[in-house]
């Protein structure tokens, strides 16, 4: 499934940006978390990724079948703010930088790793 890029201007420079839904299993129910990818160098450039496990509360259908949490622009800016105090070097060729597990704090989600 592709994702739509969004453009993220911080200064003078522009980041790409790519967020997609999926789920993972959380006991007998699922959880929804979106994968973000950003690129500040063009499509050649080494990208951040971090995982965003959605911290809704679930309705009655459960957590799957009633989120919508997806991250905003203001999300994906902390996110690489963070990621550039870290060390991430957005010109760098190729590659990839993970963000460290519980390394910012958003309102709507957790910084996680999902294995798939």
């Amino acid at each position: 499934m592709k994702g739509r890029m969004r453009t993220l201007r911080i200064g003078d420079r522009a980041f790409l940006w790519t967020a997609q839904i999926r789920h993972t299993k959380h006991g007998a129910d699922c959880r929804r978390y979106v994968r973000l990818r950003v690129w500040g160098g063009g499509k050649n450039s080494g990208r951040l990724q971090a995982d965003l496990l959605s911290t809704y509360e679930g309705g009655p259908w459960g957590y799957c079948a009633t989120d919508t949490a997806f991250p905003t622009p203001r999300d994906v800016r902390a996110i690489v703010d963070h990621a550039l105090a870290a060390g991430w070097n957005p010109l760098a060729r190729n590659g990839a930088f993970q963000l460290p597990a519980d390394s910012v704090e958003l309102p709507d989600f957790q910084v996680t790793h999902q294995d798939d």
